[in-house]
């Protein structure tokens, strides 16, 4: 007689993805260990054998707003709707990094993590969620950067007034993070196939972020061109977010729920199409 074999209990299954829609976003929670431990490799790793480290957070935005306030203040004579020409910048600059510093680092999940993809199994997610988080803490030292500035400027008697839309910048911070990971997970699965999408990203944002009232108030868009910039989805979040701290024309709340809409639709988007080229991708990459 057979003895009966004794059943085993596995803590964990690995089952192949049947389906486009066999999204497991609970398992992205239990390997939050993952995460973490892939923000403190990004942060590290990009900045370890650099000279000035970390203050190249500082100094990107300060030169961009200098030369921003010279050639567009000064120069072409681009109006700010009488708020102070370097925070007018300098806030425009710090919310429209996070979301292009997002998708450009998204953007080439599958190509520069191929050789752990290959070699052990965990959710694929967990790489560009970190990447989002991680790009995070850039954020949040350009923004004590600005606040200093606003400090600087508040004691020299500049007219610009914080208001309560101040607490909507949590908010407009997931609106970012969604929008630059949606985006960046679709080119990401887009360029294991298609690899010269990756020398379009970069000149694109670049084009992008002159559809965006970056260096503008969207006040001052002729009525002809206003639609283009408005169904931009981070136009409303760039000028939520500095409206929040420097005052001046109120953003349309429509606007903003545009783009919470448009969030959702691309992250959502994005999750499904990452979702079916993992299973694939390394036959291509």
């Amino acid at each position: 007689m057979i003895s009966e074999q004794k059943k085993e209990n596995w803590t964990l299954v690995i089952k192949p993805k049947r389906h486009l829609f066999d999204v497991n976003l609970k398992e992205l929670w239990k390997y939050r260990d993952l995460i973490i431990l892939f923000v403190r490799r990004d942060f590290v790793s990009k900045y370890k054998q650099t000279i000035l480290g970390p203050l190249w957070f500082i100094i990107q935005p300060l030169l961009t707003t200098i030369m921003f306030t010279v050639v567009f203040g000064h120069i072409a004579g681009i109006s700010t709707n009488g708020l102070p020409q370097v925070l007018f910048y300098m806030s425009g600059i710090v919310s429209w990094n996070y979301f292009s510093t997002c998708i450009n680092s998204t953007s080439n999940t599958f190509l520069q993590n191929a050789h752990i993809f290959g070699k052990v199994y965990f959710p694929r997610l967990t790489v560009p969620i970190s990447i989002v988080i991680s790009n995070l803490i850039q954020f949040v030292i350009q923004f004590v950067f600005l606040l200093f500035f606003m400090l600087y400027f508040w004691i020299s008697g500049a007219n610009f007034t914080p208001n309560i839309y101040i607490l909507l910048i949590p908010f407009l911070l997931i609106l970012m993070a969604g929008l630059g990971l949606g985006f960046g997970i679709v080119i990401s699965s887009l360029t294991t196939k298609y690899r010269d999408l990756t020398n379009l990203v970069s000149f694109g944002i670049q084009l992008w972020m002159y559809a965006t009232p970056v260096i503008y108030p969207l006040s001052e868009i002729p009525e002809k061109y206003s639609l283009i910039i408005i169904a931009n989805p981070v136009s409303a979040i760039v000028e939520t977010f500095r409206y929040s701290l420097l005052g001046g024309s109120e953003p349309s709340l429509y606007n903003l729920l545009y783009s919470f809409v448009f969030m959702i639709v691309i992250l959502s988007i994005g999750i499904l199409m990452f979702n079916r080229i993992e299973k694939s991708f390394m036959d291509t990459v």
